[in-house]
């Protein structure tokens, strides 16, 4: 599969204050199908949204994409807070929206976040604060630490990324650029080991 990387057009500003996130790193059981368990160093990364069809999947495939143009070797994944599209595709409009910018969401299938997710990730990011309160709720003991995923975008912390299932096309344009930006500053943290 041959991903084309989008340019962005404004600059990036990046930072290396440390990324607040809670739990700590630790041993890891089954791990879902497709997240490999030879990732030396490497961490295993979830994006969590409401229904794993258009915010979490869309980071996946970017962050995917972006992993592969800087050669770093992490797994990635995505899920939902609700069940109600398991196994379905990403909705329609986040794949035009991402193949339009080169990202292939295509083969993602939606799931829902498990209680498990919380021992077999390093890192979970919620999409929105809403995803991160039920985060916390559901949460575990367990390896797995808990954040905010635009807190990686320098100038966007604390920031939702809004929901456009029920937007048009700018609404999935939107996104991309907000997923864009918290996917690069979360490589420029894995790159310069930030995240532990």
């Amino acid at each position: 599969m041959v991903v084309r990387e989008h340019r962005k057009r404004r600059s990036r500003h990046q930072t290396a204050a440390p990324v607040a996130l809670t739990n700590r790193l630790g041993p890891f059981d089954a791990l879902p199908p497709g997240v490999r368990r030879d990732y030396p160093g490497g961490m295993r990364i979830l994006f969590v949204c409401t229904g794993n069809i258009c915010r979490s999947p869309t980071a996946e495939g970017v962050m995917r994409a972006r992993l592969a143009a800087a050669r770093l070797d992490h797994a990635v994944d995505s899920a939902g807070t609700q069940g109600f599209h398991a196994g379905e595709p990403p909705h329609p409009p986040a794949i035009r929206a991402a193949a339009a910018r080169g990202y292939d969401l295509l083969p993602l299938r939606a799931r829902k976040l498990e209680r498990a997710d919380f021992r077999r990730f390093d890192l979970l990011l919620a999409m929105d604060r809403g995803h991160l309160d039920r985060m916390r709720r559901l949460a575990v003991a367990g390896p797995g630490r808990i954040g905010l995923f635009l807190d990686f975008a320098p100038g966007l912390e604390g920031r939702d990324v809004p929901d456009p299932y029920y937007g048009g096309s700018a609404d999935f344009e939107h996104v991309l650029d907000l997923v864009e930006a918290g996917c690069d500053g979360l490589v420029a943290a894995l790159r310069e080991g930030r995240l532990g």
